[in-house]
């Protein structure tokens, strides 16, 4: 089993990635880890100075598991702010496309937050999620304790996922990195519908870092369905970290096929 640390520390963008079988999301890579990888390069071919990860807007074009390669792209680097595109390429196809906004704080005297930390206790309270039958393999690389009221497959009126979550190991991890990697690692908030599996693909992710971030173990993982009809769920997501501080909010279109 290749680790999220091991992955990093031979992640090179002069040449191909291959992706482990257990970072696999059926045929594709996970998004989560592509987003990484994403990010990963635009840290390593980025002016000096660059500034905190600030939002991103991440297209999942098609599917990419082998021979994946990134190509970065500095578009504007301002005083404060700089924008980065990347693109994976899997051979001559784009398999992801993703635009980074890094920008440093500012003095302001507009200050409010609308994210309450949920009403849930701390990790060590809830039950370590086992091994699920027909789960993707990328899950085997994150300890997930749910602690929300409903769970995938369930067949819920309440579309709604949340779990404590963290890496099996991404020692020596950029934070921002291994916070992307573990981002998308909750199951989609409308699998808590289904009565049986079935397909479902992430098609984009938009997400706004609230604050930098710095190296932590849990994180609180949240994702609420708002809107299903025609094949398609739209859910926003959050992530706090264990001293109960937004970290990233977002959301997701999701395709579903059932």
């Amino acid at each position: 089993m290749t680790s999220l640390a091991q992955i990093i520390e031979d992640f090179n963008t002069s040449s191909a990635f291959d992706t482990p079988a257990n970072w696999r999301q059926g045929r594709t890579i996970y998004g989560g880890l592509s987003a990484a990888l994403a990010l990963q390069a635009a840290l390593r071919d980025a002016p000096p100075g660059l500034p905190p990860l600030k939002s991103a807007q991440i297209v999942f074009v098609g599917p990419a598991s082998t021979s994946l390669t990134f190509k970065t792209v500095v578009l504007r680097q301002g005083k404060s702010a700089t924008c980065i595109s990347v693109d994976c390429m899997a051979g001559s196809d784009v398999a992801l496309r993703v635009m980074f906004i890094f920008a440093a704080p500012r003095p302001s005297k507009i200050r409010h937050d609308f994210y309450p930390f949920p009403a849930v206790s701390g990790p060590e309270n809830y039950q370590k999620l086992g091994v699920v039958n027909q789960a993707p393999a990328f899950l085997a690389n994150f300890e997930i304790r749910f602690a929300g009221e409903s769970l995938p497959v369930t067949g819920s009126a309440h579309p709604e996922l949340m779990a404590w979550i963290r890496h099996i190991d991404a020692v020596g991890v950029d934070p921002t990195v291994a916070l992307l990697a573990l981002g998308d690692s909750l199951p989609l908030a409308v699998m808590a519908c289904f009565t049986e599996f079935a397909p479902i693909s992430s098609m984009t992710w938009a997400l706004d870092m609230a604050q930098p971030v710095v190296a932590g173990e849990w994180f609180l993982l949240r994702s609420s369905s708002q809107r299903a009809s025609d094949g398609y769920s739209f859910q926003t997501m959050e992530i706090w970290n264990e001293q109960g501080k937004l970290i990233l909010s977002g959301s997701q279109t999701v395709a579903i096929f059932v």
